[in-house]
């Protein structure tokens, strides 16, 4: 069957974007930056799905903890921390220099505060951890944790947890639609789905902040978003893609920072359908030329895919059996074990009359994952798997993936968002029997796999941790849980004249303080 696409693409969408952009003036002004991102967020409220993660990366929002390129958590308005002999007492010191964006200064009883709201309106909190109370007294807030987390300053540096002023929104402000009163360098003025506009915190804490006024304009579409940096109608741009790429590379115009990403790009299958036969899983994962994706279709600036966690983490890359590699004989006879063969010759296998026909969703904000998905579509057609691609917005994707009605849907995601690969794989796989992880409704479910994660999770010896995650990603493997198509690397670019630009493993920080124009 055919694409199904909601979006635009190609010459049309390359022509519309040179009309909209040369119709833009460009911005000299050394107080403005102007950076062309993907949409992140329908409101700005910071436990409504995912959408903190917009909130810390462009500046509005800050963790007790920042993590450095090797994802360790380090100081941010938590000076210090320490943890009980127990290991369910952690003391965390609050920075005295630290303000909320209103002039309010940040205590412990503010973060306890915030912490408590997180836990009461996102259901996502829990899965990171549970407590059993907090306390403050001046700038110490102490947190007893129901069990050991032995990461717990990386679990609360997921942008989840940022620290929100909660007497601010008791006072009447709307963290919705007009953001909420945190600590970082900018506030926002002004937000739709399209662009948020932000102004200098006045009252940050952390030294001088580099602009008066940013504006981030969501440019979803990769061919606009790259024409409009070399128009200079924006000053940054966050991931240009791999067809792109070139026209920068090698241009003292420009400024480029790359680095490996920790996110795989996946294909989540569910289990309760026609895969609940393994052999239609391991088929697909056969099916799949995951090399060829990575050098031809996205030209090296992807690592081809093979277990759940990208090499940059070190987690057994190198060592984990790989079960099925690319092979369409192979996956023809999976098919073909299980009784799926083509018996009237119109090259799409069938059984009891039903052809294998399968719904694959996809979504706009990333380019990546829609190509993957057509040349996912191309492969599988070889091994007579009908496909149907839907690319909808992420939203439908992400409603469609909790609700259990989809066949496949292609996702990228971080896989050590909080320092710690066990939150991923807890979250995408983790049992979910008693509906304590209702994010995978996929079927799978494994009492060793859980058992291997819950040790992962609590284990205070480092190799005993190790083991656990790299036996818990043979497990996935093996049972062909899922397939894992590909590392991106990560970039953003701007002009020559941006000083301070750096890109972070996590993607957390992208506008901080220190851009500046010159």
């Amino acid at each position: 069957m055919g694409l199904k696409k909601y979006s635009l693409f190609g010459a049309f969408i390359l022509l519309v974007g040179a009309l909209i952009f040369s119709g833009c003036g460009k911005d000299t002004n050394k107080d403005t930056l102007k950076v062309g991102a993907m949409s992140y967020a329908e409101t700005l409220e910071p436990t409504e799905n995912y959408f903190s993660w917009g909130i810390v990366r462009y500046g509005i929002g800050e963790n007790l903890v920042k993590f450095d390129d090797s994802m360790k958590p380090q100081p941010w308005i938590a000076s210090s921390w320490s943890v009980g002999d127990d290991y369910k007492t952690w003391t965390f010191s609050i920075n005295d220099k630290v303000n909320f964006s209103n002039g309010r200064k940040v205590t412990a009883q503010a973060v306890k505060e915030s912490l408590e709201r997180t836990f009461e309106k996102s259901k996502r909190a829990k899965s990171f951890f549970a407590y059993d109370s907090m306390e403050a007294n001046g700038q110490t807030l102490t947190i007893h944790t129901d069990k050991v987390y032995p990461n717990l300053p990386g679990l609360l540096g997921d942008p989840l947890f940022l620290i929100v002023d909660v007497q601010s929104e008791r006072d009447g402000r709307d963290f919705s639609k007009e953001g909420p009163i945190a600590t970082g360098p900018y506030v926002p003025i002004s937000f739709t789905k399209e662009r948020i506009e932000l102004d200098k915190n006045e009252n940050y804490w952390d030294g001088d902040v580099g602009f008066k006024h940013v504006v981030v304009d969501s440019i979803n579409d990769v061919n606009s978003r790259a024409m409009a940096l070399q128009a200079g109608d924006i000053d940054m741009a966050v991931n240009i893609a791999a067809g792109e790429y070139g026209l920068f590379k090698d241009n003292k115009d420009y400024i480029i920072e790359e680095t490996p990403s920790l996110r795989v790009v996946m294909v989540r299958m569910n289990h309760n359908g026609y895969l609940n036969d393994i052999n239609v899983r391991r088929a697909l994962v056969a099916g799949a030329d995951r090399e060829n994706y990575a050098k031809k279709l996205f030209k090296d600036t992807f690592v081809a895919g093979r277990t759940p966690l990208p090499p940059s983490l070190n987690y057994g890359y190198n060592d984990i059996k790989i079960p099925e590699t690319y092979n369409v004989e192979r996956a023809k006879a999976l098919l073909a074990q299980s009784g799926w063969v083509d018996t009237d010759g119109d090259g799409y296998v069938d059984k009891d009359g039903k052809k294998l026909r399968l719904n694959f969703y996809t979504y706009t904000a990333r380019p990546e994952v829609i190509l993957y998905a057509e040349a996912l579509q191309v492969d599988y057609k070889k091994i007579g798997i009908d496909v149907n691609v839907e690319i909808v917005d992420s939203s439908v994707v992400d409603k469609v993936t909790r609700s259990g009605d989809y066949d496949l849907a292609i996702t990228s995601v971080s896989t050590a968002s909080t320092g710690s690969p066990v939150w991923f794989l807890k979250q995408y796989w983790g049992s979910n029997i008693d509906g304590s992880n209702p994010t995978n409704v996929s079927g799978f479910s494994n009492p060793k796999y859980d058992e291997l994660l819950a040790l992962a999770e609590t284990t205070v010896d480092d190799t005993q941790r190790y083991n656990a995650i790299v036996e818990a990603q043979q497990i996935l493997l093996d049972d062909s849980a899922s397939l894992f198509l590909g590392y991106p690397k990560i970039n953003m670019i701007c002009k020559s004249y941006i000083k301070g630009l750096k890109i972070s493993p996590s993607e957390y920080y992208i506008i901080t303080k220190d851009l500046k124009k010159e």
